[in-house]
């Protein structure tokens, strides 16, 4: 995420730009300050505190390693880094930064959470029945992507909701969970998410909801982005 994907800056469409050409698509490279480790059955099959951290377009970030820290069959030569090798992330059962497991695939230093108060009004409907209108929520702004604004179940009209069995991960988030409109002979799957146990940096979310506005009408009065001139 961040920089490559979404608008980030190395995205291919970047939300703002450079003041002047850079060769496209370009990658970055640079020092990951963290003990990696991964395991497959059981077995250590990679262990490096001389990690490097790429970063290419669309992608999300990926690790390498120099050749003599593994030793997965799995392994193959990292073409910006000299000595360096790259394990694809499903080649690997578990992966470790330190001693805490990291599921999804490497987390990117440049990517961020905040979560703030706000008085930004969130209205919510679907055929003709209200599910929210507050002006009371809490916008979510997370790097390279657009903001959104997340509520209390207290603030939705949580009769029309049923859980879903859908279920994604983030892996500045956590896990999600979704839920399933039912209003009269109107059944929509998943138009909304919350994240019951989340990251330590997503916690003022935790069982907030928030609506997928390709499911249900959202109105909001969140700022559009200003131009880049």
């Amino acid at each position: 995420m961040s920089l490559t994907t979404g608008r980030g800056p190395l995205s291919a469409r970047p939300a703002g730009r450079f003041s002047v050409p850079i060769p496209s698509p370009v990658d970055y490279v640079e020092p990951f300050r963290r003990r990696v480790r991964g395991r497959v059955a059981g077995r250590t099959v990679i262990d490096s505190e001389q990690v490097l951290l790429v970063h290419r377009p669309g992608q999300p970030p990926t690790y390498a390693f120099p050749e003599k820290d593994v030793v997965a069959e799995a392994a193959r030569p990292e073409p910006i880094a000299a000595g360096y090798v790259h394990v694809p992330w499903d080649a690997v059962e578990e992966w470790y930064e330190e001693d805490e497991r990291v599921f999804g695939h490497a987390r990117n230093p440049y990517h961020r959470v905040d979560c703030l108060r706000t008085a930004r009004h969130l209205r919510v409907e679907v055929a003709g029945v209200t599910l929210v209108d507050t002006a009371d929520p809490i916008g979510v702004y997370e790097t390279a992507l657009e903001p959104r604004l997340y509520v209390r179940p207290d603030q939705v009209n949580t009769d029309l909701l049923r859980p879903s069995t859908t279920t994604t991960y983030c892996s500045y988030k956590g896990t999600a969970s979704y839920w399933t409109v039912e209003t009269g002979d109107v059944v929509i799957e998943d138009v909304a998410w919350s994240y019951e146990d989340p990251r330590p940096e997503s916690l003022p979310i935790a069982g907030l909801l928030s609506f997928d506005g390709t499911r249900v009408t959202v109105v909001h009065d969140l700022p559009e982005a200003a131009p880049v001139l």
